[in-house]
């Protein structure tokens, strides 16, 4: 069975018109939203795995996207967090641009594989000037989950 993004994007760690200063700030917030959902063992942690991977090589992909990522174990499942941007920000990306949408993703340790589809996947997603203009447009935390759950359907 794949999982889908829509399965994994809960409607509380959906941020919209977030207002941070920095890509550390922005990290954290998300972090901290995805562990109010208590899923996150250690929340701690998390930041630690989520801020050494970025320092490792920004996840800026280009087109005002950034695609934060990390796997560890103290979460039981996959999950994603998205943040829509107020002001955008720099976060150091393969294109030099500033970056106003972000997609945390957090994977289990012992399914790689699966953590490796989430983010092609993702990335396939946020590669369309369409959905990236659809998701920005976005009003409310429902339009953002079922503009990923079409998205998903219309290429199952």
């Amino acid at each position: 069975m794949d999982i889908k993004i829509s399965d994994i994007l809960d409607a509380s760690a959906v941020c919209l018109d977030l207002d941070v200063k920095d890509k550390t700030e922005a990290l954290v917030r998300l972090i901290d939203v995805l562990a109010t959902g208590g899923k996150v063992r250690d929340v701690q942690e998390l930041k630690r795995v989520i801020l050494e991977r970025e320092k490792l090589m920004s996840t800026g992909i280009g087109n005002g996207v950034a695609l934060p990522h990390g796997k560890t174990s103290v979460v039981d499942t996959s999950l994603a967090a998205l943040a829509t941007l107020r002001t955008p920000i720099d976060f150091d990306s393969l294109d030099d641009k500033p970056v106003s949408i972000i997609l945390l993703l957090v994977g289990t340790e012992g399914n790689v594989g699966m953590h490796l589809r989430l983010l092609s996947r993702i990335s396939r997603m946020v590669g369309s000037e369409s959905f990236r203009s659809s998701l920005l447009g976005a009003k409310s935390v429902n339009d953002v989950l079922e503009l990923f759950a079409s998205y998903e359907e219309e290429r199952a």
